[in-house]
């Protein structure tokens, strides 16, 4: 639908370039409007080119529209609205054919081929392993997911990495918690560390210590003993937070240690390319990074003054080595609180040559847990939040991830847990997945009415689906592959979630209007079909969510 009103405008403007005093095609944005009042698709050519042609942008519609007139094309009419908007609206014949071609390409009509095999690496989560998962690592798990599954099927080579934070004070301190639990449940009663992690999981790991190792390092100093309480401290809790995302459906290709950065001597390494590159100074005894060079505020502090690495050194390596695997494009997912560090990373990857615009930040907002309305309280697993466990016993991973996928990622969300468990159109997840069910329950129904309930679509007149609501049902559907790659060249994973939902509300509606399995065999087996394709597009969309699309509910 897109590339039919492209292709036309083009052919217009190859007629008006000599009157334009045009040297080439300027790029053509079409929209799909918000009201079928305004045809099925717009474009704003017209007030995007009016600066340039030095014109009143209603008069280059006028100018544009006569010559558009002047083909032969899929189009009922078209209008000339407001400033210089053109609306196209095409033909039934037009709609009948492309709900054909969708039955017979089915799930491969709906792909488009954006990323032509671009290698693109997207690190999501990277949560510290110093506790377990909380809802809002499970918003960046489910965006990131979701992303991820949409540029895989535009056509990119997406490499899914979680960047395992096991180097710094925060995985140490981890082990001191739970080192000193351990005396403690043993006898020894040594005070807890001042910042120490208080969550009933540090028991947990203490107990299983125990179990494991009786009172083998009972009344040893952390300074004798603190590696093992550190490195198995992080490891459970690593593999904790792999099965809770596992369990909400979530897996990587690559889980990446910091530690092992500097294991391999790739630290060293990266400060050393930016030394020869530079980029490196030194002042007051400590090593500097000339990060204002490349639009950063201030420069930043590398190593310090006693001679050890900061935070900041490790993830110089870290991105010179996604660079050093050769992406195209960097997406990575962060916590809103980490705006502040986007200028930081940008000017080290400038600094090794990485092209501007192709590293991409997507902040995740908070997620406010709420019950009937009221914030729910602490989680008495994790001591200070709610943990994803949580949510997901209790909701489920489908309804989970749906939800969190209902407002852009940098947006804050409340999540009610009560409208999550209810069937009903209140329950966003509940009401699309149901509308996927409903069809195959309709499907059900026709076999037991009917010898053959399949879509034959080539025995199917398709022409007497003539009900308005038939209509906007199958125009719908052909706005998924504009919303798709409107998608992918957005990063915005909720475009497709807005979309679901609004698909859903149709067929709801159409279904309560309309009986589908009727006396009227040729009308039947047509809407029949008309529900196969709300199928197709129904699951391929939540499969692009990271969503299952149930037969039964």
């Amino acid at each position: 639908m897109k590339q039919e009103v492209i292709d036309t405008i083009s052919n217009a403007i190859k007629g008006l370039r000599k009157q334009w005093g045009l040297s080439d095609i300027p790029r053509i944005d079409v929209e799909i409007p918000k009201s079928e009042a305004h045809g099925d698709i717009f474009t704003t050519l017209a007030m995007s080119i009016a600066k340039s042609l030095k014109k009143p942008p209603r008069k280059i519609a006028e100018e544009l529209l006569a010559e558009i007139k002047k083909q032969e094309g899929p189009f009922e009419k078209f209008e000339l609205a407001g400033a210089g908007f053109i609306n196209f609206t095409f033909k039934k014949e037009y709609f009948y054919q492309a709900l054909e071609k969708l039955l017979n390409e089915e799930h491969s009509y709906l792909k488009t081929d954006i990323g032509k095999d671009k290698k693109i690496q997207i690190e999501f989560v990277s949560a510290n392993p110093t506790g377990p998962l909380h809802i809002g690592h499970g918003r960046g798990a489910a965006v990131g997911n979701a992303l991820s599954n949409i540029l895989a099927s535009a056509g990119y080579d997406v490499e899914r990495e979680y960047y395992i934070n096991d180097a710094g004070v925060q995985v140490k301190l981890l082990g001191q918690s739970v080192y000193t639990r351990y005396q403690q449940m043993l006898g020894n009663n040594i005070p807890f560390p001042e910042d120490g992690y208080k969550g009933s999981y540090i028991e947990t790991i203490s107990d299983e210590i125990i179990k494991k190792a009786g009172n083998k390092y009972f009344n040893q100093s952390f300074e004798e003993c603190g590696d093992f309480f550190t490195n198995y401290s992080y490891k459970t809790m690593l593999a904790d937070i792999a099965k809770d995302l596992r369990d909400f459906g979530i897996t990587f290709d690559r889980w990446q240690s910091e530690m092992e950065l500097y294991e391999k001597g790739k630290v060293t390494d990266s400060l050393n390319t930016l030394h020869d590159k530079k980029f490196l100074y030194e002042r007051d005894s400590a090593l500097w990074f000339s990060s204002t060079r490349f639009g950063d505020d201030k420069d930043r502090v590398v190593v310090k003054k006693d001679g050890k690495y900061t935070y900041f050194a490790s993830d110089i390596a870290y991105h010179k080595d996604k660079l050093d695997r050769g992406f195209d494009t960097i997406i990575a997912l962060w916590g809103a609180d980490h705006h502040g560090y986007i200028p930081r990373i940008n000017s080290v990857l400038e600094a090794f040559d990485f092209p501007k615009g192709k590293f991409k930040v997507i902040l995740i907002q908070m997620v406010t847990l709420l019950r009937h309305g009221k914030p729910v309280q602490m989680s008495k697993r994790a001591g200070e939040f709610i943990t994803l466990r949580e949510v997901i016993d209790e909701v489920g991973a489908d309804t989970t991830k749906f939800i969190f996928l209902t407002r852009r990622p940098d947006s804050h969300l409340e999540f009610d847990i009560e409208v999550a468990k209810e069937q009903s159109a209140e329950n966003p997840v509940f009401y699309v997945q149901y509308a996927f069910a409903r069809i195959s329950s309709i499907f059900k129904q026709a076999t037991e009415k009917m010898q053959d309930a399949r879509c034959k679509i080539q025995e199917v007149d398709l022409s007497v689906l003539k009900e308005p609501d038939e209509l906007s049902l199958i125009k719908k559907l052909f706005q998924y592959p504009m919303v798709f790659e409107g998608t992918v060249l957005s990063f915005e994973p909720h475009r497709i979630t807005y979309y679901l939902q609004e698909l859903a509300k149709l067929f709801h509606s159409y279904y309560n209007k309309h009986r589908v399995i009727s006396d009227d065999k040729p009308l039947t087996t047509a809407r029949l079909c008309l529900c196969k394709g709300v199928q197709i597009v129904l699951e391929e969309g939540l499969k692009m969510l990271g969503v299952s699309a149930p037969e039964r509910m």
